[in-house]
């Protein structure tokens, strides 16, 4: 398929539009937090599995999603997918409880887990070779631009009713499905493992919970349950390495750790994510609760950092191929952990041009340089043929850093219970997590400095696009050309 043509147009459609879905739900529920938690009498830590229950599910089978897809069908498997999203959606939007959103919210992410890894998938199998790339930066861009709107809209929905977030994705589902039934061509790879690791996606995504329930749980006081819980989740991730180590089709070849710089850049990758998980997910709370923005505005306070990143992530990354990815991995961590100590100033009184603007504008600097070289020696880390599986891995590890340091960090910094609804203690848990991931971002930046060795530098893969955030969906959808591999 050659692009320009209007077969070409249809599959750029269904893509863009499914895996916007997925990169959307992932970022403006934040927005809705404060409303929705008011409406439904939720605690500090129901927001919190509002938000991780979503990441649960799509770290723990976003790895599983794409080995179906090659196995049964990338067209297949990205409808169901798609169906299955926007099922889940309809119950979020219907919840009458937060107990029964997270719920949604766990099932929507196992939704995306199906279509994400197939829309790069059905790209990368459809487009003729000479216009993959073309094909690929199409994506991104629209994907850009996705990114860039969805703030805005999530602030306009909530605005009127934080239920319509999750009910909007209807319409979109529909024409996703309508159009991928009538013009995207199905694939599969025929050289996948026979066997697919279901044992392995179990144990995974068992153990994330229970360790993830545990943590947060911790927030009401230590006793014997919540231990209980963590000791559990903690045997069971044992479990899924065994299981990993010796199983001939694992999700996660262990082996690949045996380099010394892709085990850097992942260790550099959790602190990194870890960090922002944390900064988006309160971030915008604060500026509700504290600042006392509107929904609108607080949803579109982090613009800036969108636009940033459009326009200075490819230059990174070309940057990087000239001078190497670890000056760029220390001086974009460096900025974002002072955009995160900045954020220190936003008080009450806060202005969004003297107080918040400068903060964004500084974090987005530190985004814009650090995400293209993260992406790119992460592809370059890995062996031959394998940097589909290696953006894989390192996407999953994004995900769970930021799972666990959402279940973790506000517990540290004294957020729980309804904490977030008084001003003054909301500020002063804000304040300590913000310096947390200043210290996470920080740490980051040592890794890189102390682990990551420059090696003889190649140019990226034709079907490689590494100027787009991966993990966070901030300017982007997740999954990398290669990764539809898997």
């Amino acid at each position: 398929m050659r692009m320009g043509t209007a077969p070409a147009r249809w599959v750029l459609l269904a893509t863009v539009l499914g895996s916007s879905m997925v990169m959307l739900d992932a970022t403006v529920v934040n927005v809705a937090l404060p409303r929705l938690g008011a409406d439904l009498d939720a605690g500090f830590s129901g927001l919190q599995w509002v938000v991780n229950a979503y990441t649960l599910t799509l770290a723990a089978f976003i790895l599983l999603g794409g080995s179906l897809g090659d196995h049964y069908g990338r067209r297949k498997i990205f409808q169901v997918g798609v169906t299955w999203f926007a099922l889940a959606s309809v119950l979020c939007g219907l919840a009458p409880t937060v107990e029964l959103l997270a719920v949604g919210r766990a099932l929507q992410g196992v939704g995306g887990a199906l279509l994400t890894p197939g829309s790069l998938a059905i790209i990368a199998a459809t487009f003729d070779p000479a216009d993959r790339s073309r094909a690929v930066g199409a994506w991104s861009a629209l994907g850009g631009v996705a990114g860039a709107v969805g703030p805005f809209a999530g602030g306009w929905l909530v605005e009127w009713n934080w239920r319509a977030v999750f009910l909007v994705n209807l319409p979109f589902a529909a024409v996703v499905l309508l159009v991928s039934a009538r013009h995207v061509p199905e694939s599969r790879d025929e050289s996948a493992p026979k066997r697919i690791d279901i044992p392995g996606s179990v144990l995974a995504a068992a153990g994330l919970g229970l360790l993830t329930y545990g943590l947060i749980r911790a927030g009401a006081g230590l006793d014997a349950l919540v231990v209980g819980t963590v000791v559990a989740g903690a045997a069971l991730l044992a479990a899924f390495v065994l299981v990993q180590r010796r199983s001939d089709h694992p999700l996660v070849p262990l082996d690949m750790f045996a380099s010394r710089r892709f085990t850097a850049i992942n260790l550099v990758t959790f602190a990194t994510y870890a960090a922002l998980g944390v900064f988006f997910f309160l971030l915008v709370l604060h500026l509700q609760v504290v600042a006392g923005f509107s929904p609108l505005l607080a949803g579109t306070a982090m613009l800036p950092a969108t636009v940033l990143m459009l326009l200075l992530s490819a230059r990174a990354g070309a940057l990087a191929d000239r001078v190497g990815a670890r000056p760029l991995l220390i001086v974009g961590l460096l900025f974002a952990a002072a955009g995160a100590l900045l954020t220190l100033r936003v008080d009450e009184k806060a202005s969004y041009v003297v107080d918040v603007l400068p903060a964004v504008v500084v974090f987005g600097l530190g985004l814009s340089t650090l995400v293209a070289p993260l992406t790119a020696t992460v592809l370059s880390s890995a062996p031959p043929g394998h940097s589909g599986v290696a953006s894989g891995v390192n996407n999953a590890v994004a995900r769970v850093a930021g799972l666990l340091a959402v279940a973790v960090i506000p517990v540290v910094a004294g957020l729980a219970g309804a904490n977030y609804t008084d001003v003054d203690r909301f500020a002063s848990g804000f304040r300590t997590a913000m310096l947390i991931c200043a210290g996470l971002l920080l740490a980051g930046a040592a890794l890189a400095a102390v682990m990551i060795r420059p090696e003889p530098r190649a140019a990226p893969a034709p079907d490689v696009d590494v100027s787009k955030c991966t993990h966070c969906g901030f300017t982007a959808p997740q999954l990398q050309p290669n990764e539809a591999a898997r």
